[in-house]
């Protein structure tokens, strides 16, 4: 039966166009708004914690992050659709210099990016960098036939798109060739995958999957975010990437150099993005080990 059902939400989803997955995401934002009262109140005090800002102000910010993770879901369906002629029209790049640069360096790129944005759109976006090899590592989710939907959804020409559990062998493959990968690095993760770093003012876990093969591959690590402008376009940025061919020390230290730079930049993303992020989520569940049997904030 789930099979159908996503079977048939895949064929509507399909005959969308951008405009009508903003007003779908929209008004789905605003339904989970209502129904899950806990998440609510969890995105409204995380905000209030985390930002320094007034409770009126977390309100307001929580739900419209609400309709933008909304719309993020929504926007799977479109993924497809992001062909040169959309990236031309739809799409700004904030720094076209950057993109010039990493379409043509022979290194291999490593973009880490968040729960900001349009991130299900991001897999579109590499499409500016032709003729490269790309592969996208995702969470899979614990339903077989929406795992298999996804997947299809996300997957392009030139672009893979593997589990994370799977993702080490496939990763270096295509970095050792001078291709990129991409992943997500906000999400909370279980002590064994992580490093403890500050972010937004307390302690999380920080996968380190990421930094430990962009050090054994050499690669560039380029944060990079797709923003939703008010005008409905969207606006990638790509920052300064570190090169971690160049970082200093032992290995450790250079994974935990790479896990800070990318941990950082998810933050200034929050910080000047907040009604885009994904605050309904417990970003600081995992503690780290020296808060065993303290109490939980």
């Amino acid at each position: 039966m789930r099979e159908l059902l996503y079977e048939i939400l895949t064929s509507a989803g399909r005959r969308m166009n951008f405009e009508q997955t903003a007003r779908l995401g929209n008004a789905l934002g605003g339904l989970l708004w209502q129904a899950l009262p806990g998440r609510r109140k969890l995105a409204v005090e995380a905000m209030v914690r985390h930002l320094g800002i007034s409770k009126p102000e977390a309100g307001r910010l929580a739900k419209e992050s609400f309709r933008h993770n909304a719309r993020s879901f929504v926007e799977i369906m479109v993924t497809q659709r992001m062909d040169p002629r959309f990236l031309a029209e739809g799409v700004t790049f904030a720094d076209p210099e950057r993109v010039r640069f990493l379409a043509e360096t022979k290194r291999p790129v490593i973009f880490a990016t968040g729960h900001l944005g349009a991130w299900e759109l991001q897999t579109g976006s590499l499409g500016a960098f032709e003729g490269k090899r790309k592969i996208v590592v995702v969470r899979r989710p614990k339903d077989q036939a929406l795992h298999e939907v996804m997947m299809r959804l996300r997957t392009r020409p030139m672009v893979d798109v593997v589990p994370h559990r799977q993702a080490v062998m496939p990763v270096l493959r295509i970095l050792r060739k001078g291709g990129m990968a991409a992943f997500l690095v906000d999400h909370n993760c279980t002590r064994d995958e992580a490093v403890f770093l500050p972010f937004l003012g307390q302690t999380a876990a920080v996968n380190l999957g990421p930094a430990l093969l962009a050090v054994r591959a050499r690669a560039l690590v380029v944060p990079g975010f797709l923003v939703r402008a008010e005008d409905g376009r969207y606006v990638q940025h790509f920052d300064e990437p570190l090169d971690t061919a160049s970082l200093e020390g032992e290995r450790d230290e250079k994974v935990q150099a790479t896990a800070e730079f990318y941990t950082r930049a998810v933050e200034t993303y929050v910080r000047r993005y907040p009604e885009q992020w994904f605050w309904m989520h417990k970003r600081w569940k995992t503690r780290p080990p020296e808060e065993d049997g303290q109490p939980r904030a």
